[in-house]
């Protein structure tokens, strides 16, 4: 629980999310009120009107959306319209902090399109969101088995040989409330502790799950598999291995566990 006289007020942009909801329980559990806004709660973000006055008394926003598109163009426009709607509800409402999700190296990595919509998104809240706070992360444990969802047909996966730096989604989610209720600082970036090859992570989860799908390699744009996407010399490293994480991600329940 927070101390008495610290508790926060805040909102979760995308609350219903994998970081969204980690955000949700990790601020609840520590004694702080979350006002969710999602489709599910009936706020769409990309309606300038949605927020109405859902931001009043609200200590901080948490912007944690993902456009539903990776298509470029869509993702661009999905990202600047939700930024400007929060930043325009914050402001108008006297909100103090705004914190949003980005990626390590995204600067870097204007050549893949999904991130020059995520450098979109933080550019927006930077220039309209008052206190703007940017954390920048790595690659999220979930992520390799995301990427074969996506790219699976059939018994056969494409994905990018690309090295990367995963960190558990939960400590993304920790040090985001972290930088919306704690003392002001500047912007940061995090990152799990063991660098790795996305292939390889795909194999490995592959055989784990024990399925029956062949990994091939193909390449990524220039700057990731030169490794924009890793970690800076001032990279907060917080958290489990992408190994560990993994196999306990697949272990059985333990009988009579939730």
């Amino acid at each position: 629980m927070a101390p008495a006289g610290s508790t926060k007020r805040l909102a979760v942009a995308g609350a219903t999310g994998l970081i969204g909801s980690q955000v949700v329980r990790l601020a609840s559990a520590a004694g702080h009120e979350v006002v969710p806004l999602s489709r599910s709660t009936g706020v769409d973000l990309t309606d300038p009107d949605a927020v109405g006055d859902r931001l009043v008394g609200v200590d901080a926003v948490v912007d944690v959306t993902r456009s539903p598109s990776m298509v470029e163009e869509e993702a661009v426009d999905f990202f600047t319209t939700v930024a400007t709607t929060l930043a325009t509800a914050a402001r108008s409402a006297g909100v103090p902090r705004t914190v949003v999700l980005s990626i390590v190296g995204v600067e870097q990595s204007q050549d893949f399109g999904w991130y020059v919509a995520t450098l979109a998104h933080e550019r927006v809240t930077r220039e309209h969101a008052p206190g703007a706070r940017v954390l920048r992360a790595t690659q999220f444990h979930e992520f390799p088995g995301q990427v074969l969802d996506r790219a699976r047909h059939g018994r056969r996966a494409q994905v990018m040989a690309m090295p990367t730096q995963p960190v558990a989604s939960v400590e993304v989610a920790r040090l985001l409330v972290e930088m919306a209720t704690g003392p002001e600082q500047g912007d940061l970036e995090l990152a799990g502790p063991r660098q790795e090859d996305l292939v390889d992570l795909v194999r490995r989860w592959v055989a784990l799950r024990g399925d029956d799908v062949e990994v091939e390699p193909v390449p990524a744009p220039a700057s990731i598999a030169g490794g924009s996407v890793l970690p800076g010399p001032g990279a907060l490293v917080r958290g489990i291995d992408w190994e560990t994480w993994a196999r306990a991600a697949v272990a059985p329940a333990e009988p009579g566990s939730p």
